[in-house]
């Protein structure tokens, strides 16, 4: 079993191609030798963003604090705490912080095998 504060996990700059601000903490991976999925905690900072992008897995997400927008590419549907957002497998999906503090997620994805 593993318990930590996440505050004691490192927050990594997201380094990739038309993301900014955003750092991610891996909560829950397979480092921990978790078999199936992989728990991150986003945090976008005032104004940042994610890519507008797809991928072959689904994201289950849970919107702890701040707000923000999930962008399918077609519309922005505004995020707030407490929200829940299933983004399926080849769907394109961008969060982005539309607020004026720090934009928390919760997401969870499956561990490549």
């Amino acid at each position: 079993m593993k318990i930590v504060d996440y505050k004691e996990v490192k927050a990594e700059a997201v380094d990739f191609e038309d993301v900014k601000d955003v750092k991610v903490r891996w909560l829950i991976s397979d480092k921990d030798k978790a078999p199936n999925f992989a728990m991150r905690l986003f945090e976008v900072g005032p104004g940042g963003y994610s890519p507008l992008h797809t991928h072959n897995w689904e994201h289950e997400v849970f919107i702890l604090e701040g707000e923000g927008v999930a962008n399918n590419g077609e519309k922005e549907t505004k995020l707030k705490s407490g929200a829940v957002v299933y983004v399926a497998p080849n769907e394109k999906h961008q969060f982005r912080n539309v607020g004026d503090s720090i934009f928390k997620f919760i997401c969870l994805i499956p561990i490549s095998k």
